[in-house]
């Protein structure tokens, strides 16, 4: 009987769990996680958006596992009774010169085989009476959901199965054992004959925002920009900003890990990264930093907000993967070692397919 440990109890690594006791009964399933508490890192700190898949390149796993994990999302949600909704969302363009962007978006989503509308002003106003555009893309088939609940129903089922959740349990070294890996932790060695690492990370004005309202992307990077988005609670959260995050785990500004920095500065990577997009960098700690900057970004969308709307809130941390020539790694990138897959990469539309992602993981297993 084959025993699979799982690193990391969020979402990729219980839906990865949930997966391979569905296909396999016999096996043996451990998710070890450091935390007292399923979902504690970017699963528990994101927007709650079940994507679509319109930013993706056609034929990526961002793409195919996207599409089909939003369908999945949904289906999962409506059988395990957890709130969610199929609102839609706008991308918007506030000016003549970010046209050619959203066009070339509206064919990424066609080719992708996306439910998109391409919507004059007053089409968009129709969904958003607030909104500012000169054109907009609607994508229906994008949701809401608060993913710590799915979390919670994954943790469950993984458990009424027979699998073992070990909570508040740090992995502290790998070492090869046969055909097999020894995983060191804090509450007692395990021995796994496959290990899968899915460790990670390592405004509320509800009339003036209906569903979710985003601006075009800069196809530079792989992040969509700041935008509004409707909680499944109701309220509006207003972000992100791309900056660097001082720790791991640094949830606010005054918490510095300085091993987390002396890493990424020691990782030429990031230095590569930094020359080629200083500017940028720049304008995003200024945006952090200043409430009239931030404001001005979202009222660019929706000329009603004001500074009097936002209300400060969590945030939270991405876990980007930067290649050593200083580019962002744009798709999912999972790897294979011997009886071992990790997922090295699983950003933003990572919650959205994470039953898609599980079932890659699983499938590249064997029986």
């Amino acid at each position: 009987m084959a025993h699979y440990v799982v690193i990391g109890g969020g979402i990729v690594g219980l839906a990865t769990a949930q997966r391979l006791l569905l296909d396999r009964p016999t096996a043996t399933v451990t998710v070890v996680e450091k935390e007292d508490r399923v979902a504690a890192h970017q699963t528990g700190h994101n927007s709650g958006v079940i994507h679509a898949g319109v930013y993706y390149k056609p034929g990526s796993l961002k793409a195919r596992l996207c599409k089909a994990g939003a369908a999945s999302m949904v289906d999962f949600c409506a059988e395990h009774d957890i709130p969610v909704e199929v609102c839609g969302k706008l991308i918007v363009a506030t000016d003549e010169s970010e046209l050619p962007r959203l066009r070339a978006l509206h064919e990424r989503s066609l080719a992708n085989q996306l439910p998109v509308d391409y919507l004059t002003p007053e089409q968009a106003r129709e969904y958003e009476p607030e909104v500012n555009c000169v054109a907009a893309l609607r994508v229906s088939s994008t949701g809401i959901v608060d993913f710590s609940q799915v979390c919670t129903v994954l943790a469950q089922l993984v458990e009424k199965a027979g699998g073992n959740l070990r909570l508040g349990d740090r992995v502290r070294k790998l070492r090869p054992d046969g055909a097999g890996t020894v995983v060191k932790t804090t509450g007692g060695d395990l021995r796994a004959d496959y290990l899968i690492n899915c460790a990670g990370l390592y405004a509320d004005r509800r009339n003036l925002v209906r569903g979710l309202i985003y601006p075009v992307p800069d196809p530079q990077f792989p992040f969509l920009g700041v935008h509004l988005t409707r909680m499944i609670d109701g309220s509006v959260h207003a972000g992100p900003n791309a900056v660097l995050a001082l720790a791991r785990e640094g949830y606010t500004w005054g918490r510095i890990r300085p091993r987390d920095v002396a890493e990424t500065a020691a990782y030429p990577g990031m230095w590569r990264l930094a020359r080629r997009h200083l500017k940028y960098g720049i304008t995003e700690v200024h945006r952090s930093l200043s409430r009239k900057r931030f404001t001005a970004s979202l009222a660019r969308l929706v000329p009603a907000i004001t500074e009097a709307d936002l209300v400060r809130a969590g945030a939270g941390v991405r876990a980007q993967a930067i290649a050593r020539d200083g580019t962002l790694v744009d798709d999912f990138l999972i790897t294979r070692g011997h009886r071992q897959v990790h997922v090295l990469n699983a950003p933003s539309p990572a919650a959205t397919s994470s039953l898609e992602i599980a079932k890659h993981i699983v499938a590249q297993l064997p029986e």
